[in-house]
């Protein structure tokens, strides 16, 4: 699967965090990161990360881009609700497009723990099914 993780300033070392204690399930699939958060993944875990610009240089919308064109299966985003963002309608944008394109999105640590959960006993499956039927659809 291929699974976007972005977080806030104030939200990266959870993401840090985060990643070390499930590099065992997130080395099995793609990871796509913003800029810096992707970095300090990279350097924590040594999971392999394709790295976006910065969430405000864009980082969100080439995520978002990707979400449009069925290539995302999933986003965690480890937003920070208390700091305004000076990107926020980016973000939005970015949620706006998960809600639209069927993508889990989870933006905080609980929800992510249950969707990696979920990635480890297989519950994403329904995504690899979405995708078949569109590629057959593309053929016919």
């Amino acid at each position: 699967m291929n699974i976007a993780l972005i977080a806030h300033d104030k939200k990266k070392q959870d993401m840090v965090n985060f990643t070390t204690a499930y590099q065992y399930i997130l080395k099995d699939h793609d990871l796509y990161a913003t800029g810096t958060t992707g970095s300090r993944i990279r350097e924590a875990t040594g999971l392999d990360v394709h790295l976006f610009q910065s969430g405000p240089l864009g980082g969100d919308q080439q995520i978002g881009a990707m979400i449009a064109n069925d290539e995302m299966d999933m986003v965690i985003f480890f937003r920070d609700p208390l700091t305004a963002q000076p990107h926020e309608p980016d973000i939005s944008a970015l949620m706006r497009l998960c809600d639209v394109y069927h993508i889990p999105l989870a933006t905080n640590i609980a929800a992510s723990e249950i969707f990696i959960r979920g990635l480890e006993k297989g519950d994403f499956q329904w995504r690899e099914i979405v995708k078949l039927k569109k590629e057959q659809e593309k053929q016919a």
